[in-house]
């Protein structure tokens, strides 16, 4: 239902007006269901527009909502939901439960090491200064980017998990958005950032993990083993001068913190499959439109039961129940240089697919 600013409206209308006329062509403006609307004509110029926009209504506590209907592009002027402020006190409780975890998984996988290790405990702290190091890094870079865009966010909520033998102490770590991306380029950089950083720091812990690990010949693969990611094959095969004999299996016996490594190769590789709101749905939805994102999900799903995750499929197949609400403006197309540089992602998902499964 439209209708003419009734007259407790007029004066927020008009100052609203005045604001989107200052930065776009308006071609209608009205109230539709209480909600300021203007049918707008889209130019050149209409990314950095709408992000000048943005910035003036923010002290309003006013959001613009930029999306096409049909052949016209609207722009609706819509209140900021009020956002509950966070109690850092569970992140910091969070966060000394995973390191309590993740030291027993160290010590635990520390035992196997007595010759090079002598003291497991020495082995727990290096094992969990390298997996907090990666997953820290990966979220503190998710919110370095929401500061950067003004986009609401908490600090990292690490989750403590089984300790080993029953699991690795952790199920990673996550931030809390409260408030909608300004844009498609906003939104990228938010999903990107995570990845991208985390796998940096991934390849320097692998790479001083695989340098204190040791490789062994073998004629059977013993229980317990699983294949690793490319990219540790590669920088074990680098670092240890793996040989090639023939009709036998080279097994790499995996430092604690070389272990951490190959965590956080994995822990990349889930978080970039292009579904929900994991951080490659965050790539997706700004790339493709609604049915090829819809196809990559199940081509995800299909993935992971093929590696052995069933757990992530379940939860994949859960979010993708949800559409992905994109960002605010999601008229304006996304720079050139991030459609280039989703073609790093696609590597970095490359080299770190591996099963879940042991051999």
């Amino acid at each position: 239902m439209t209708a003419e600013p009734s007259p407790p409206q007029v004066t927020q209308y008009q100052q609203i007006h005045n604001l989107v006329q200052a930065e776009f062509t308006i071609e209608e403006g009205f109230i539709e269901h209480d909600i300021p609307t203007f049918f707008v004509t889209l130019q050149p110029n209409s990314k950095q527009a709408f992000l000048r926009l943005y910035k003036q209504l923010d002290p309003m506590r006013l959001a613009p909502f930029f999306r096409k209907r049909d052949d016209k592009h609207v722009l609706q002027i819509v209140p900021k939901p009020s956002v509950k402020p966070s109690r850092k006190r569970t992140n910091i409780i969070l966060f000394l439960a995973t390191i309590a975890t993740t030291l027993i998984t160290g010590y635990v996988l520390s035992l196997g090491w007595t010759e090079a290790i002598p003291n497991p405990l020495i082995g727990a702290l290096m094992f969990t200064a390298a997996l907090m190091a990666i997953l820290g890094a990966h979220e503190m870079a998710h919110k370095l980017a929401a500061d950067k865009h003004g986009v609401e966010a908490t600090y990292p909520y690490f989750i403590p998990g089984l300790p080993a033998p029953y699991g690795i102490g952790t199920f990673g770590a996550v931030i809390q958005q409260k408030s909608m991306a300004p844009n498609r380029d906003a939104l990228f950089d938010l999903g990107m950032s995570g990845p991208v950083m985390g796998f940096l720091v991934t390849i320097v812990v692998a790479i001083v993990g695989i340098s204190m690990s040791n490789s062994l010949t073998v004629n059977e693969l013993p229980p317990g083993s699983f294949q690793v990611p490319l990219l540790l094959d590669f920088l074990a095969g680098m670092l240890l001068r793996l040989p090639s004999v023939p009709d036998k299996y080279t097994l790499i016996n995996l430092h604690p913190v070389a272990y951490a490594g190959y965590i956080g190769m994995i822990v990349t590789m889930l978080n970039l499959l292009p579904a929900g709101q994991l951080d490659g749905g965050h790539v997706v939805r700004v790339l493709f439109e609604e049915k090829a994102r819809t196809v990559l999900s199940y081509i995800a799903i299909l993935a992971l039961l093929l590696i052995g995750a069933w757990l992530m499929a379940i939860l994949v197949l859960f979010f993708i129940q949800y559409p992905h609400p994109g960002s605010l403006d999601d008229v304006s197309q996304l720079s050139k240089s991030r459609k280039l540089a989703s073609i790093a992602l696609i590597a970095i998902f490359i080299l770190t697919i591996a099963p879940l499964y042991t051999l």
